[in-house]
């Protein structure tokens, strides 16, 4: 009997873990800052440690889409037939169906602005002929970039095994796409983009809105991976770009950002010298009976004049015209289809002289996945995707799980073998605590698990409890108020980190809080937040 409760401890504990919201699941946490100017580190915690990167993957799979339309051998209007591997990835996803021809503009805007997997597997599919060979060429383009510890194994960040990357190299890979192709950087800002057959809106709008100058460039969330982010800013004359790899929300992601890029304006000088980083050479070999590359020459997009309607149109977010750049001059010829299953290689120019074609993988060798012998065969613990949102209302939701849900339902948990570091489980304080033990159901009782330290987390009420919060004063709804707060935590996120943000009705309105503060915090908060022209009043018990 004893035996028997076990089990059935066991199993239900199994099903917890299933169920449980992904924020229980701390990933460990990494950061990366440099002056994108110079290329000089000024900042970096656990920048080396390979992690899950999630939808940062996109970056590269746009690079080496933005390679092919400037060496000629693709143009933005290129059809492609979607393939059965894209059509079937899991949310976020634009819709796409088996065989169904889209042009290449709308697959980069939906792989960019949305974080649509299935446009970024229709893409790599097309350029690669299939995942496999694709994500051969990403690894290769990523180390000819400087990516030394990065491997790819698709072209969306669906959590595979050996799918890992860096901060380092994540920061690297931002850095290439806003100097080897300024012309396409704006994709990474546009809060919405008509992607052919849906309009699509960005996931990263919250912290675009939000921080000043900040312009790109991409999110990443998956259960494995947590809330991942690299982010550029602009102001005056310097830029900054940051990594997060492992919050552990949204709102934890964006103001950990904030810190950084903050960070970051303050280090960097207010002169530097601009030393783009050097581009890879490309070495293409066509196959037997293919011709080589159609153009000549990939003309670049060029900006349309801004007249008064245009920028009003922009100013409300109707765009007036197409925002993208003007079509290539020269169109693919119809009847010669492109040559996308090519081996293309990227090497940097000390590579050039031994550079070679690669050899196709064999694309029939299975995959072997984590928790699972075969990869046919569910796994016990799941990734729970979230639906996808098709209405407006998407707008008001939280844009790193449901708007972006880049979670592969087929595919099990991978849980990092490196552990959560202190930042990530500080992050991390005011969610429930977390369980590092995964249990899973099995034939035989699992030991006794040693007794977890609760932590007590105290809320500021008017019971008597002796903590101090700041208000942000009353608000006509709910909603103002928790923008007022979110957008308060991003500019003051040091001193406020540690607050809960609560939104309380009054009769007057509704009442912006950060509560839980020491003293000592929210009088610093809110002398920081006077000095922005911010009102604000400390409260205490």
């Amino acid at each position: 009997m004893t035996r028997l409760s076990c089990w059935v401890r066991s199993g239900l504990v199994a099903i917890l873990l299933i169920l449980a919201p992904v924020a229980l699941w701390a990933a460990p946490y990494a950061a990366y800052v440099i002056d994108a100017r110079t290329g000089e580190v000024l900042y970096s915690k656990n920048a080396e440690t390979r992690l899950h990167p999630a939808s940062l993957t996109k970056m590269m799979t746009l690079y080496i889409a933005f390679q092919e339309i400037e060496a000629g051998r693709l143009s933005l209007d290129t059809m492609v037939t979607v393939s059965a591997n894209a059509a079937a990835q899991p949310p976020s996803r634009v819709g796409l169906k088996t065989g169904q021809k889209i042009a290449l503009r709308y697959l980069i805007r939906a792989a960019a602005v949305k974080s649509a997997n299935d446009a970024a597997a229709a893409i790599g599919d097309f350029i690669g002929g299939d995942e496999a060979t694709f994500a051969v060429r990403m690894t290769r383009t990523a180390r000819a970039l400087g990516m030394t510890k990065t491997t790819f194994k698709n072209a969306n960040g669906l959590t595979r095994e050996g799918h890992l990357s860096t901060a380092h190299d994540m920061t690297i890979m931002g850095r290439h796409i806003l100097y080897d192709f300024p012309q396409y950087y704006n994709l990474f800002s546009r809060r919405s983009a008509d992607a052919g057959i849906k309009r699509v809106y960005n996931t990263n709008r919250r912290f675009l809105d939000a921080y000043e100058g900040a312009d790109g460039i991409k999110t990443g969330y998956t259960v494995a991976a947590g809330f991942n982010l690299v982010g550029s800013a602009k102001r005056g004359n310097k830029r900054i770009i940051a990594t997060v790899f492992g919050g552990t929300s949204t709102a934890s992601r964006n103001a950990k950002m904030a810190e950084l890029l903050d960070l970051g304006f303050a280090r960097a000088p207010n002169r530097a010298r601009t030393v783009k980083p050097e581009p890879p050479m490309l070495l293409a070999a066509a196959p037997a009976g293919l011709p080589g590359p159609l153009l000549k020459t990939s003309p670049r997009p060029v900006p349309r004049p801004v007249t008064p309607a245009i920028a009003l149109a922009m100013a409300e977010e109707v765009p007036a015209v197409d925002t993208d750049a003007i079509a290539a001059a020269v169109a693919l010829a119809a009847a010669v289809p492109a040559p996308a299953a090519a081996p293309i290689i990227s090497v940097s120019p000390a590579q050039a002289s031994t550079a070679r074609p690669l050899a196709k993988p064999d694309t029939g060798a299975a995959v072997q996945l984590a928790l699972a012998e075969d990869p046919d065969t569910p796994a016990p613990l799941v990734e729970v995707a979230a639906p996808e949102l098709e209405t407006l209302a998407m707008l008001d939701e939280d844009d790193g799980v449901q708007a972006q849900g880049d979670t592969d339902a087929s595919a099990p948990i991978f849980i990092q073998t490196a552990t959560a570091q202190p930042e990530t489980l500080a992050m991390s304080r005011r969610q429930a605590p977390r369980n590092d033990t995964v249990i899973l159901a099995a034939l035989t009782p699992p030991p006794p698990a040693p007794q977890a330290r609760r932590e007590v987390v105290a809320r500021a009420s008017s019971s008597g409890g002796r903590q101090w919060g700041v208000s942000l004063g009353k608000y006509r709804s709910q909603y103002a108020a928790e923008q007022a707060l979110l957008k308060t935590a991003l500019m003051e996120s040091t001193a406020l980190g540690d607050g809960l943000r609560k939104v309380a009705s009054r009769p007057a309105g509704h009442e912006a809080l950060f509560v839980g503060l020491t003293q000592g915090n929210a009088d610093l908060a809110c002398a920081r937040l006077r000095a922005r022209a911010v009102d604000c009043t400390v409260i205490g018990p």
